[in-house]
C-alpha cells in the first residue's frame, strides 16, 4: 500500500512538473511572439547590426583569413586599379533612412530619388580583393584616438558617409550626436572613448570662405595665401588626419591678401593663376605639417580630387548628371573636365613631404569616381536656394554633379580608407 502511495505521489509530481513547464514555454512563446512583432524596426536594426558585428576581425587583433589575406594585397597591388561591380547582394553598406547622421545635402533618396542602383556597385581592384569594411575592427583600431576630416564639403560628404557606415558597430544606447565647435563637427563614440570628426576649412589656408554655414553668398574668394594657423591649431594633436582641397580653387580669378583683414596696410590683389594659387596653399600647408606634426603619433592622409560631371564624353556633348543611372563603363576612362595637372600638383606636394621624412598617404581616389556619373545627387538634395522656375523648367541647369548620394561613392573612399587605417596604426 505504501509503495502504491508513492507511485501515485510521484506520479502526481511528474504532471506537476509537465504543467509547470508547459506554462514556462507558453509564457516564453506569447513574449517572443509579441517581442517579434512589437517592433519591427528594432529587429531590423539588430540584424544588421549582428551582421555588422560577425567581424571579420576578432577583438583581440586577430585577422580572419580573407581580410588578412585582403590586408596583405595592400602592399602587393594598386587598390584605385580596377572597375566597378554590380553587387546587391553585399551593397549598401547602410540604409539612407536609417543612418542617424545622414544630411539632406546627400540625401538623394529622401528628396525624391527613385531609383537605388547607385548604391549598389562594389569597386573591384584589378589584381585583390578590397578589405570588407568593419566597423567594429575601425572603431578598436581608433579606440583613445582622434580622427579628423580637414577640407571642404567633399570631405564632409566622406566624413557623413564614414559615420553611417560606423553605427550599427556603435551600442544602442551610444548617443548619436554631432556638437558643432566653431569650425569643428564633432562625433565621440563614448565607448571607444574616440571621435570622428569633420572640421571645415574647404581652402586649407584662411580666407572669407571660412564660415561653415554662411560661405555660399561670397562671390569674391579673398585668401590669406600663406596664414594657416588659425585652422591647423585645431588639428595638431588628431591621431588620424584626413585632408581634401580642391573644388573651391577652380574659380577663374582670386584674391590674395598679403596682411590681415580689417588690417589698413593690407594688400589685396586679384590672380587668375590658378595652378600657382594652389600650389602656393598646399607649400603653406605642407610647411605647418612638417614643422608641427608629431611624426610618431600622427597618420596623415590628402584625398585625390573627386571629379565632378557636368560634361558629357566629350565637350561637344551637352550632358551632365542629371538623369544619369549607370556609371561609365569604357576602360580606363578620365572625364575630360578631370584636372590632371591640379593632381600632379598635390601629388608633387605629398612627395616632396616625404622626402622631408613625412610620411602621408595620398589617396587617389580620381580615377574610380570618374566612372561614376550616375552617383552624384543632381536634383535630389536640399538646395540653400529655391531654384527659380525658369530652373526647374530646365533640371540639368541647376543639378548637383560635384557631390555625392549616400550612400553611395564615398563609402568606397572609406572602404580604402579603412584598408590604410587598419594596415597602418
Amino acid at each position: 500500500m505504501q509503495k502504491k502511495n508513492m507511485n501515485l505521489e510521484t506520479k502526481k509530481n511528474i504532471i506537476c512538473k509537465s504543467h509547470y513547464l508547459a506554462a514556462i514555454f507558453l509564457i516564453a512563446l506569447v513574449t517572443s511572439a509579441i517581442y517579434l512583432t512589437g517592433d519591427e524596426n528594432r529587429d531590423i536594426l539588430e540584424k544588421q547590426s549582428s551582421q555588422q558585428k560577425q567581424s571579420n576581425f576578432s577583438i583581440n587583433g586577430e585577422i580572419e583569413t580573407g581580410i588578412k589575406e585582403g590586408l596583405n594585397a595592400i602592399s602587393e597591388c594598386n587598390l584605385f586599379s580596377g572597375k566597378w561591380v554590380f553587387d546587391n547582394k553585399s551593397y549598401p553598406l547602410y540604409d539612407e533612412n536609417r543612418c542617424s547622421f545622414m544630411l539632406d545635402d546627400y540625401a538623394c533618396r529622401k528628396y525624391g530619388r527613385t531609383d537605388s542602383k547607385y548604391q549598389q556597385w562594389r569597386w573591384q581592384p584589378n589584381e585583390c580583393n578590397l578589405p570588407r569594411f568593419n566597423g567594429t575592427a575601425l572603431l578598436e583600431k581608433i579606440r583613445e584616438k582622434r580622427v579628423v576630416f580637414v577640407g571642404d564639403s567633399l570631405n564632409k560628404n566622406q566624413w557623413t558617409s564614414m559615420l553611417c557606415m560606423i553605427e550599427l558597430s556603435l551600442d544602442r544606447s551610444s548617443p548619436k550626436l554631432v556638437i558643432r565647435k566653431g569650425n569643428s563637427f564633432v562625433f565621440q563614440a563614448n565607448e571607444y572613448n574616440a571621435t570622428i570628426e569633420f572640421y571645415w576649412s574647404p581652402l586649407l589656408v584662411e580666407s572669407n570662405c571660412d564660415d561653415p554655414e554662411n560661405h555660399h553668398g561670397v562671390s569674391n574668394r579673398i585668401i590669406r595665401i600663406s596664414a594657416i594657423e588659425k585652422h591647423a591649431r585645431h588639428w595638431n594633436d588628431a591621431d588620424i588626419l584626413i585632408f581634401d582641397s580642391f573644388m573651391w580653387w577652380l574659380d577663374p580669378t582670386m584674391t590674395i591678401l598679403w596682411g590681415s583683414f580689417g588690417s589698413s596696410d593690407a594688400i589685396y590683389k586679384k590672380v587668375e593663376m590658378k595652378m600657382r594659387r594652389y600650389e602656393m596653399a598646399l607649400n603653406t600647408w605642407s610647411d605647418w605639417l612638417e614643422i608641427n606634426i608629431n611624426r610618431t603619433k600622427t597618420n596623415l592622409f590628402f584625398m585625390s580630387l573627386s571629379p565632378y560631371h557636368f560634361h558629357g564624353e566629350r565637350w561637344d556633348v551637352k550632358e551632365n548628371c542629371y538623369n544619369e543611372t549607370e556609371p561609365i563603363m569604357k576602360k580606363d576612362y578620365w572625364g575630360i573636365a578631370t584636372d590632371r595637372e591640379m593632381m600632379e600638383i598635390a601629388e608633387s606636394n605629398v612627395q616632396k613631404l616625404e622626402k622631408r621624412g613625412l610620411k602621408i598617404e595620398y589617396l587617389n581616389i580620381t580615377h574610380l569616381s570618374d566612372y561614376r556619373r550616375d552617383a552624384h545627387p543632381s536634383v535630389y538634395r536640399k538646395f540653400y536656394h529655391s531654384p527659380s522656375e525658369e530652373q526647374l523648367a530646365n533640371p540639368k541647369s541647376y543639378s548637383d554633379c560635384v557631390h555625392w548620394c549616400l550612400p553611395g561613392v564615398p563609402d568606397i573612399w572609406n572602404e580604402i580608407l579603412f584598408s590604410y587605417i587598419i594596415n597602418s596604426l
